[in-house]
């Protein structure tokens, strides 16, 4: 028996108390260096050989740190998971009641963002300590679905004691990592837990499965951004000289749109870009031009001065708030959402800048809420690129500003109740925004 290897449908074929009972033999063997029943499945041993390199105690429970609210509200706003919540629960919550499992979402250092599913077992892992905020890296909290599947890169899938801590013995695990389409990067891992006798071996392939439509919803909202690039790029393109060289890409370099070039389906960035005169390897010198979720990166030589010359943040129409910038290569206009306008009302009128807690407070009437606003300027930022600055928040030194407010000083975002801007439609001075 020493020479069989443990794996999954062998365990399947156990009954719960058995499988757990083998696997602890098998794990008490490992740790005390003698001879195991049964082999571990490869990715578990050398899970458990990164566990005793580290020094991750068997049977010593390590509580992590919870994140605070303030927090978890940053980290959940700035998580590109946030935008597929919809597919992993459209895929996974119909099933976890029944099957008293739970599903949750880690980011890419193992902490635990979101956590829905069968209340009673809901109750167990707060016990474990396996709740909303916890840090589940597999150096903090030995073998396990979230922090192995984080470092493996690959879906793994946790059996009682295969679990490196004792205390997580009850519990078998399916981890899958999900990955950014557009650079591959990792960002976070989706999980389904529940008790040992709960174990399934498809319950792998079907949180995988799930996995992969989130990806592929990733893939259609990076498609989708590409084509709004091109919108606003192509008259751009279309005016430039004749001869021009010159192509539309996004914050990652993949190409929306191109002229006298060669295509390219994506330009690798430098980490440090910005707009001005920039060096890229591919392209060589280039003058950097910010659009709104990317930048124009032109080579036919002509120095532009700033890549952003002039803004004007047209307010006057109620409903119909944008920004239009305009550049060397001429100008675009982003449509802006209700509290984005707020914020770039308050920056239009501030020259100076306002930090994080300033704007909470001019916005909510609380300093205390610099999460939420970090949050929404970096939102901002990722359209306005090369125009707005932070630390403090501010339009770049140089750029000329417009604002233009609606005739009737009440019309003023007449939606907002933020208090900066209920004294600017009252005229008041004392709010720091000029009337």
């Amino acid at each position: 028996m020493a020479n069989t290897a443990v794996d999954l449908a062998r365990l399947s074929a156990m009954d719960a108390r058995e499988a757990a009972r083998l696997l602890k033999g098998v794990r008490a063997a490992a740790l005390a260096g003698d001879r195991p029943p049964a082999a571990p499945r490869p990715e578990i041993a050398e899970s458990w050989r990164r566990m005793l390199a580290g020094g991750v105690h068997p049977d010593r429970d390590h509580r992590s740190r919870l994140l605070s609210a303030a927090e978890m509200e940053e980290r959940r706003q700035l998580s590109p998971l946030r935008q597929v919540l919809p597919v992993l629960r459209e895929g996974l919550l119909p099933a976890l009641d029944g099957a008293l499992h739970i599903m949750v979402v880690a980011d890419a250092e193992g902490r635990l963002l979101w956590r829905e599913g069968a209340s009673a077992i809901l109750r167990k892992a707060d016990r474990l300590g396996f709740a909303v905020g916890a840090h589940w890296d597999e150096a903090v909290v030995g073998t396990n679905g979230v922090g192995t599947a984080l470092v493996t890169r690959r879906p793994v899938q946790v059996f009682s004691a295969e679990h490196f801590v004792s205390s997580h013995h009850d519990w078998t695990c399916a981890g899958v990592p999900v990955h950014d389409p557009r650079d591959g990067r990792l960002l976070g891992v989706v999980d389904v837990s529940g008790p040992l006798a709960t174990m399934h071996p498809a319950t792998l392939a079907w949180v995988s499965s799930v996995a992969r439509l989130a990806e592929h919803e990733l893939r259609l909202r990076h498609l989708e951004s590409l084509e709004r690039l091109r919108s606003v790029s192509a008259p751009l393109l279309a005016r430039l000289p004749a001869g021009a060289r010159a192509l539309a890409v996004d914050q990652h370099g993949w190409t929306a749109a191109v002229t006298g070039l060669a295509p390219a389906d994506r330009i690798p960035l430098p980490k440090s870009f910005g707009p001005g005169r920039t060096w890229i390897p591919q392209l060589g010198d280039c003058t950097v031009e910010p659009l709104p979720g990317g930048w124009l990166l032109r080579t036919d030589g002509v120095r532009s001065g700033a890549a952003a010359s002039r803004v004007v943040l047209d307010l006057s129409r109620p409903g119909a708030w944008t920004a239009t910038v305009y550049g060397a290569a001429g100008s675009w206009s982003q449509e802006l959402s209700p509290r984005h306008a707020e914020l770039l009302f308050l920056l239009a009128a501030s020259p100076r800048g306002r930090s994080a807690a300033e704007l909470a407070a001019e916005v909510f009437g609380d300093p205390t809420r610099t999460v939420t606003v970090r949050a929404e300027m970096s939102r901002v930022r990722r359209n306005l690129a090369g125009v707005l600055a932070h630390r403090p928040y501010r339009f770049a030194e140089d750029v000329e500003v417009e604002l233009i407010r609606p005739a009737d000083p009440a019309r003023l975002l007449p939606h907002s109740t933020a208090p900066a801007v209920v004294g600017a439609r009252l005229g008041r001075t004392g709010t720091g925004v000029i009337p």
